[in-house]
């Protein structure tokens, strides 16, 4: 069960989780922080290897939560291309194919294994989509997409695993192929989620940047952070707000607090 709410409020923290946040202070070594960054694509390599296609859940709220998918056709059945960037195993991907057939995706991943799982998926199909390996922080995405030629970019779950001085470059690169008066639709981890609170204290690389035990690594945005992040490359804001969820696991009897950021920016 959950319960959500939107808001550009970010989530009040008990003064138990307040008093611990404000404890840990030590930031991993300047040594392993840069062996981390030189090994940020074998380790998601290495986290698809163990999970393969199981870790997440196809997201079938998408459409659900981005009504852009459908509000940015001009007619009924309009042909969309869209670029899912970091697309992972294709959790999102493949369900937005099988629920709309008028799209053409483009999608990319950081992990080459992720990419051949996305190959090797049964609704895989050349005419419908083209996935590529890439690393967003430096390889041009218009080698393999046309400059200016696509309709909605979906960024889930994505920017957070790269180190922020880097994410102005994703945002560089995407805003390239996006066609003007299209958007980047956008949903990440927001400060003082649950996972964040659960981060032992040897975790932390930054001011809301921590590092799990497989090596992956997650930033938790605020609101005012990633406004600043994407107006600095030049998009225009349309929405940005917290969405807060009381998750209830009621045989445990816990109350589990959910913090993401969705947002939409568009390019003028």
């Amino acid at each position: 069960d959950a319960l959500q709410k939107k808001g550009r409020s970010a989530r009040i923290l008990s003064p138990e989780e307040a008093e611990r946040l404000a404890k840990d202070k030590v930031l991993v070594t300047d040594f392993k922080q840069l062996k981390l960054e030189k090994e940020a694509q074998k380790n998601w390599d290495l986290f698809y290897k163990r999970n393969s296609t199981n870790f997440f859940k196809d997201r079938h709220w998408t459409t659900r939560e981005f009504q852009e998918l459908k509000a940015c056709r001009e007619f009924e059945d309009q042909k969309l291309t869209i670029l899912e960037a970091g697309c992972g195993v294709g959790n999102c991907l493949f369900p937005l194919l099988e629920e709309d057939l008028n799209i053409f995706a483009y999608a990319c991943d950081f992990s080459p294994r992720a990419v051949e799982y996305v190959k090797k998926n049964s609704l895989y199909s050349t005419e419908r989509c083209k996935v590529f390996q890439c690393d967003l922080t430096k390889d041009d995405l218009t080698d393999n997409i046309p400059a200016d030629s696509v309709d909605v970019v979906t960024l889930i779950f994505v920017l957070s695993a790269i180190h922020p001085d880097k994410m102005h470059l994703v945002l560089k690169n995407i805003y390239k192929v996006l066609k003007p008066g299209k958007c980047v639709l956008f949903r990440d981890y927001g400060l003082y989620d649950h996972a964040m609170l659960r981060f032992k204290s040897g975790s932390k690389l930054g001011e809301n940047f921590y590092v799990r035990q497989d090596g992956t690594r997650s930033y938790f945005f605020t609101e005012e952070f990633l406004s600043q992040l994407f107006t600095a490359e030049g998009y225009e804001q349309v929405v940005n707000e917290y969405v807060q969820r009381e998750t209830v696991n009621r045989k445990e009897g816990l109350c589990v607090p959910r913090v993401f950021l969705q947002s939409k920016f568009r390019k003028p």
